[in-house]
């Protein structure tokens, strides 16, 4: 690995648990990393969890040196006075008007060399790349839940995005070890529109009563060779931010991507996963997630649906 290899410094915008996930991910190769925030609260919040993910990382591996980590660590409020680095990474709530407030922020703060991206898992980049002043240097780049673990980031290249920072930030993924694959630019991408389809399938057999939400993830654990069955994802991701990504495809796509009644109400209710304590799973041992029992209300059958 040389110096090219890696982003010579990376702010992260937005200290949410992606956030977090992906100022480890750089800090952890070397990087150093500031993470932004517009709540001090949230901020805090998120500099202590990435704190404790180094340290997890040190506690696991004799040789990394946690001290040396912490130290490319720092933390700063709003988007003004940014860092000089070479790559920003937008990571606030999957709502466009939010982050297109966000993107024009950091592309007003930041010098016009700055490769500046979005987490987005399903907002398309083209649209998004309005709010920027240098769309040749603005993409996709949409980490994995939990980022620590997941081997992924999948690049998403809008209809400005230049051939040289598509290949940039390749380099720049491979130096923290993890494979990318490159999309172009469609309501859902190719990770989100395959995940979610099949994450509204198992919601819907669950309504349906099929099976109950641990047999189904282990039938695509054990079955499939999924790390983790689509329940139980859906229910990291956040019922919520599922609910999202799903009602943006079924605009585009139709039918097939409308989000199940149970989703909805399981959603304003405020049961939206880990998050919430509550979703598919109780998540009152956040390690070990237990099954809930399909709440009544959520039972349809195959025929009432049709």
């Amino acid at each position: 690995m040389t110096v090219r290899d890696l982003p010579n410094g990376v702010a992260v915008v937005g200290a949410g648990r992606m956030g977090v996930g992906i100022a480890h991910a750089f800090l952890v190769r070397g990087c150093a990393v500031e993470v932004r925030d517009t709540s001090p609260a949230a901020l805090q919040r998120g500099i202590d969890a990435t704190r404790k993910s180094v340290r997890r990382t040190a506690q696991k591996y004799a040789h990394f040196d946690e001290e040396q980590a912490l130290a490319r660590l720092s933390a700063g409020l709003g988007m003004e006075a940014l860092p000089a680095v070479d790559l920003v990474v937008e990571a606030v709530p999957e709502l466009p008007e939010l982050k297109k407030e966000v993107l024009a922020a950091v592309s007003a703060a930041v010098p016009a060399t700055t490769v500046v991206a979005t987490n987005t898992s399903s907002i398309s980049i083209s649209e998004l790349a309005a709010a920027v002043s240098e769309p040749r240097r603005f993409l996709g780049m949409h980490f994995f839940n939990p980022v620590p673990v997941s081997r992924l980031v999948e690049v998403i290249r809008g209809d400005l995005t230049s051939d040289e920072t598509v290949a940039t930030v390749g380099r720049w993924i491979a130096g923290i070890r993890k494979s990318s694959i490159t999309v172009d630019d469609r309501p859902g991408f190719a990770t989100s529109r395959l995940g979610v389809a099949t994450g509204l399938e198992a919601i819907r057999m669950l309504e349906e009563g099929v099976a109950s939400a641990s047999d189904i993830d282990a039938g695509m654990e054990l079955g499939y060779g999924y790390p983790i069955g689509p329940l139980r994802l859906t229910d990291l991701v956040g019922l919520d931010v599922r609910l999202e990504i799903a009602e943006y495809c079924s605009a585009y796509y139709g039918a097939r991507f409308e989000p199940p009644r149970l989703m909805r109400e399981l959603v304003a209710a405020g049961e939206l996963g880990r998050k919430s304590g509550v979703g598919f799973y109780d998540w009152s041992d956040p390690d070990h997630p237990v099954a809930r029992p399909l709440p009544e209300r959520g039972i349809v059958t195959a025929i009432e649906r049709a």
